[in-house]
């Protein structure tokens, strides 16, 4: 398993950064489809140990898990990946990242629960794969963003073309990332932040 610490400005104690209050924690998803780079994204990030229920792809999964576009991928997330980064200012975000496969979306309802926001990872290879996450959390008014995980090999695509691919409203945030690069990641985090908070003074006014 991954292990990576935080940066010194993430390692500074928040309680001292808040004047000695508790630091604030809140969840977020990592959701997309089958071999997006959920797992990758909570393992680069995190700045704990991270927790993952993989399981080995077998013959048995042939015919129902789609691996067009990752025909190497040899592991699958059965039940969740969880970390944890914390940013400046006291804020703890704890990740748990979703399983992709269609078979364990039940999880997904369990995992949503007390969840802030959500970040749905996307591959331009397999675009078709994050509509299912994408009405998941517009039917539940989760606020989310698509982060596009630009893979080796892939085609580079201009943002305007994807956003208009997903069919997704203007005021929800598209970037392009490398989940592998801890710094592509907290970016994305700090995306997924300020939009959760632009949504709340939003809706509050």
């Amino acid at each position: 398993m991954d292990y990576a610490h935080s940066d010194t400005a993430v390692h500074e104690p928040a309680a001292r950064r808040r004047g000695g209050g508790q630091p604030i924690a809140a969840k977020i998803l990592v959701a997309g489809g089958f071999g997006v780079g959920k797992t990758t994204m909570v393992g680069s990030i995190s700045e704990i140990r991270p927790l993952r229920t993989e399981e080995l792809l077998s013959d048995r999964s042939a015919g129902v898990d789609d691996t067009t576009g990752v025909s190497g991928k040899t592991s699958t997330t059965v039940a969740m990946d969880f970390g944890r980064i914390t940013m400046g200012d006291g804020l703890i975000l704890y990740l748990f990242g979703t399983p992709g496969q269609q078979r364990f979306w039940f999880m997904w309802d369990e995992l949503a629960l007390g969840a802030v926001g959500a970040v749905v990872l996307a591959d331009v290879r397999r675009l078709a794969d994050s509509f299912a996450a994408i009405d998941y959390f517009e039917d539940r008014g989760t606020p989310f963003m698509v982060a596009v995980n630009c893979f080796d090999g892939a085609e580079r695509k201009d943002p305007a073309d994807v956003r208009i691919a997903l069919d997704l409203d203007a005021d929800v945030p598209l970037v392009m990332c490398d989940v592998r690069s801890r710094d592509s990641a907290k970016e994305v985090l700090i995306s997924m932040v300020e939009h959760v908070l632009a949504r709340t003074a939003a809706a509050r006014r």
